[in-house]
């Protein structure tokens, strides 16, 4: 890409979206087209049609996506699945139509088995069952890696496909019954460290940002605290929260400025080859993430450690664990150059101040 590109972002106020936005104007990147979601509704196929015959974007990146936690995905089957079908349909279709020189789909490590080996390499997709919580989703991201593929084997595209592990950051959604754990945990924590320090200020600045079930900072002290004990954040007879599940499944984080700037690597570095010679392994997609896993109890003391929250954890295994573990192998996209640099404990650190500046 040149530096006066004209480059689309789908979802560029999203948490992926917004960390490749700032990795581009970072690089130097002045053209950079964006849309919010009231001004270009991606699931409406003639909208998203006119605005790529109008705009002509030479490149793309596709971020926009309905996203949740693990109970979202298992509640909300089908908007995952509808919703993110259209999206993906509808951006890439009009991406090949309008003759875009390159594009790269975001996707999830969801997309792999449920039993997958360990770390999980991109030749495990498609070789045994899904996990069932977040099956729709997963389907969806694979329909999405498979189209861009497809185009590229019948048309000679150049789009491609990241896979990424659990991602954290700015922007991140705290919703806390449809967030991401980290984010979900953080939040949770955050608010439990307020109420144990009796920093009733700071309580009612998290909820008028992010209010509960339409609860925010103007409520009652007993209104506040009746919200937050159903969602897991309990006061008496001194704070504690609640973690979903067992807390002994091993998940894999990666800061979302890490991902942004392997997007950016890949773009630069990597085209489909357009004829694939008889010895040639075509690489329709990569992974991308810090190549370590941990117990969600071991992220939940590092958060804990960073919001300064001295309360305990009560696990609540009504609630599902997901997949045992999910690593992924990151060899390939390593062997290409390059590897995530932010560890855990700086990258949750980052997350937090940025958090404490928006309320």
């Amino acid at each position: 890409m040149n530096k006066n590109s004209k480059i689309y972002i789908a979802g560029h106020r999203g948490m992926v979206g917004s960390a490749i936005m700032r990795k581009l104007q970072l690089e130097g990147y002045t053209n950079i087209i964006t849309r919010t979601h009231e001004q270009l509704d991606l699931t409406r196929q003639l909208a998203v049609e006119e605005f790529f015959a109008a705009e002509k974007p030479e490149y793309v990146f596709l971020a926009a996506a309905k996203v949740g936690g693990i109970v979202a995905n298992n509640v909300f089957r089908g908007e995952f699945i509808y919703q993110n079908l259209l999206i993906q349909n509808n951006v890439i279709h009009q991406s090949y139509v309008n003759g875009v020189k390159k594009l790269v789909f975001l996707g999830s490590s969801c997309i792999y088995p449920k039993m997958a080996p360990q770390p999980i390499s991109e030749d495990c997709l498609l070789s045994s069952e899904l996990e069932q919580t977040n099956e729709p989703y997963a389907i969806a991201k694979i329909a999405g890696l498979k189209l861009c593929e497809s185009y590229d084997r019948q048309y000679g595209t150049n789009f491609f496909s990241v896979m990424p592990c659990n991602l954290y950051g700015p922007n991140d959604n705290f919703d806390l019954k449809k967030s991401h754990v980290l984010s979900a945990l953080m939040r949770k924590m955050h608010i439990a460290h307020c109420l144990e320090t009796q920093d009733w200020e700071s309580v009612r600045k998290d909820l008028n940002r992010n209010p509960v079930e339409g609860v925010d900072g103007n409520a009652t002290e007993t209104e506040i605290l009746d919200v937050l004990d159903k969602h897991g954040v309990h006061a008496y007879p001194d704070p504690y929260i609640d973690v979903w599940g067992t807390g002994q499944v091993l998940r894999e984080f990666m800061f979302v400025d890490d991902l942004a700037d392997a997007v950016h690597f890949l773009f630069e570095n990597y085209n489909v080859p357009v004829e694939k010679a008889e010895s040639e392994d075509i690489n329709y997609f990569y992974n991308a993430g810090s190549g370590k896993d941990l117990s969600i109890n071991a992220l939940a003391l590092i958060i804990k450690k960073v919001t300064g929250f001295q309360g305990n954890f009560w696990y609540d295994s009504s609630k599902p664990d997901g997949t045992y573990r999910k690593l992924l192998d990151v060899s390939k996209i390593n062997a290409l150059g390059w590897k995530a640099n932010t560890e855990l404990e700086e990258g949750i650190k980052k997350m937090y101040d940025w958090y404490l500046k928006q309320l």
